[in-house]
């Protein structure tokens, strides 16, 4: 007759501790210890098939569950040391993670997992554990492939301040770092796309500048991203519906040279994304209907829209010889990459047929392709941002470096723009240095009108300031939130609220900030501008407005506070 199980029971009712072990005892050896102490000493000087605690709620139903081998079932690791910081017990899910078959009871417990390295943010968890009689977390590196959460408490008998032992919990996070890695990877390549000076653009030709794209892009999608098929087709100018080859890697020749249109049939998937603005991801390319071969070696694709504010530019693919290669993860990773490769096409100029004289390129022409889709991700990425502050701050780091670099990619497309202006297109130094309460500030414009904030981007951007200009109120808030604003203008007439309603919420985020609010010819039948007064607001403008007086109320926005009544402004 095989033995019985054996588990330890743990409980300071001796009645259910008893009710219990007669419960059970038909089918377990059941340990009775009333303190976790003798509970320690027992588990050391004996094998045991499983532990669990009784408390008040405790049922027999309940520790059926957990002696039937509940925490071996866990994904997560589970361990009890003693205080010398070795494993007296260990769950299945703890030796598989360390890759042992069996045993692990004596071992010191981070010899487990040797080679293991400790990355923090506490470098000695159990050390701090034990003397700050507190939880710690620690981020463990196995064989450098393998990522290890591991959270530390100490245990305490009831009337004792000193640890008798500890409780270790492991939990295997190595997609969730290698998926940090793979963002970080990403945005590292957007800065790279366009890591050009405004001289080094100008002095390269068409073929050039696509050489140049070309080869940054294969080496992030091939050695970075792990793709070993690459395809980036652009709308034709000339014929909208027509896909061009812009960027091949790994493609038949044959697949170079087919014709493909922006069609939701007949032109495969890259046809279909085009048409629809969809991304696509195929598992498995021999049952694909729309799939049509681009290497003969390729058993799944993944396909995304290049798109800008405006619409779809083109269509990004990538290909593997494995089926089932790329996930939704994946999908979301490409996707992202593909907006940096948007920007980076702005920048280099790509989207132009044929190339323009250099010297008679405006800063307006620019900034018009580019700032309204960086926006877009800076009103993205903050929205984002709200959802993980506080709860993941690896994400929120990385959301706030993309903030950062947008901002960044904005800026460099600024400087080639002056660089390469027709004279007379911007203001002269001696003009620009005649405002200088507007250099290098940070003005928010909420405005339903894409005309509006065209404007406020070129005219304002001009003397030096830095115009992030959004749709609605909503897009305002996520943003004034993530980041700091010298100045917002809000229209009075937002798709999602009043002006005063924007003003008021603005306020509330950040009461000093200063706020113009914005009207067409005086137009007010919400009173927005009355009851927006009566909570502070001291400066509005009408439209259409003219430079002289949008820089006279800009200004006078972000001088010292006004002591006379509200300045109105107009045409």
């Amino acid at each position: 007759m095989a033995p019985m199980p054996k588990i330890l029971l743990f409980s300071r009712r001796r009645d259910r501790m008893s009710a219990i072990a007669e419960q059970l005892g038909g089918k377990f050896e059941v340990v009775a210890s009333e303190s976790v102490e003798s509970g320690l000493q027992r588990l050391q000087e004996g094998t045991f098939s499983g532990i669990f605690l009784c408390g008040e709620e405790t049922s027999s139903a309940s520790a059926i569950i957990q002696a039937g081998g509940l925490l071996d079932q866990l994904p997560d690791g589970y361990a009890l040391l003693d205080t010398n910081e070795r494993v007296v017990w260990c769950n299945a899910s703890l030796r598989r993670l360390a890759g042992r078959e069996a045993g692990g009871e004596g071992l010191p417990f981070f010899e487990l997992f040797d080679p293991a390295q400790l990355q923090g943010p506490d470098f000695t968890p159990i050390n701090t554990a034990l003397a700050t009689n507190q939880s710690t977390h620690g981020l463990m590196q196995v064989a450098s492939s393998r990522w290890f959460e591991l959270q530390i408490t100490p245990v305490f008998e009831k009337s004792s301040e000193i640890p008798l032992g500890l409780i270790a919990f492991v939990q295997d996070v190595t997609t969730e770092i290698n998926e940090r890695d793979r963002m970080k990877a990403i945005h590292q390549a957007g800065l790279e796309l366009g890591d050009l000076t405004p001289q080094e653009v100008l002095e390269m030709d068409w073929e050039e500048r696509k050489e140049l794209l070309k080869s940054k892009i294969v080496h992030f999608t091939k050695d970075l991203l792990k793709f070993e098929t690459v395809e980036i087709r652009l709308l034709d100018h000339a014929n909208k519906k027509r896909l061009v080859p812009l960027l091949v890697y790994g493609m038949e020749q044959a697949a170079v040279e087919r014709e493909l249109f922006a069609e939701p049939t007949g032109n495969g998937v890259t046809g279909y994304v085009a048409a629809t603005g969809n991304s696509y991801l195929c598992l498995e390319t021999e049952n694909d209907p729309l799939y049509l071969v681009g290497n003969a070696t390729a058993r799944s694709s993944l396909t995304v829209p290049l798109k800008r504010h405006d619409g779809i530019l083109g269509t990004f693919n990538v290909e593997s010889s494995q089926e089932n290669a790329f996930n939704e993860k994946d999908l979301e990773f490409l996707e992202l990459f593909s907006r940096e490769v948007a920007v980076a096409l702005n920048t280099l100029e790509l989207l132009v047929v044929q190339q323009s004289a250099a010297a008679t390129e405006s800063m307006s022409r620019i900034l018009s392709r580019v700032a309204p889709q960086a926006d877009d991700i800076l009103v993205d990425a903050s929205q984002l941002l709200e959802r993980f502050i506080g709860l993941d701050p690896e994400s929120t780091t990385r959301l706030q470096q993309i903030l950062h670099h947008t901002r960044q990619i904005k800026q460099l497309i600024q400087e080639v723009g002056k660089e390469i202006a027709v004279p007379g297109a911007v203001p002269d130094a001696a003009e620009v240095a005649s405002h200088p309460l507007l250099h290098n500030k940070r003005i928010l414009v909420v405005d339903n009108d894409a005309s509006v904030r065209d404007a406020a981007r070129e005219l304002l951007g001009q003397f030096g300031c830095e115009v992030e200009a959004i749709h609605c109120g909503k897009e305002a808030f996520s943003l004034v939130r993530a980041t700091h604003y010298d100045l917002a203008i809000v229209d009075i007439n937002l798709s999602d609220m009043t002006g005063f309603e924007c003003f008021r919420d603005l306020k509330q985020i950040h009461e000093n900030l200063s706020i113009i609010l914005m009207t067409g010819f005086g137009y007010d039948p919400g009173h927005s501008i009355v009851k927006a007064r009566q909570m502070g607001l001291k400066h509005a403008l009408y439209k259409p407005f003219r430079l002289d007086l949008l820089l006279t109320s800009v200004e006078g926005a972000l001088g010292p506070p006004a002591e006379t009544k509200l300045p109105v402004t107009s045409t």
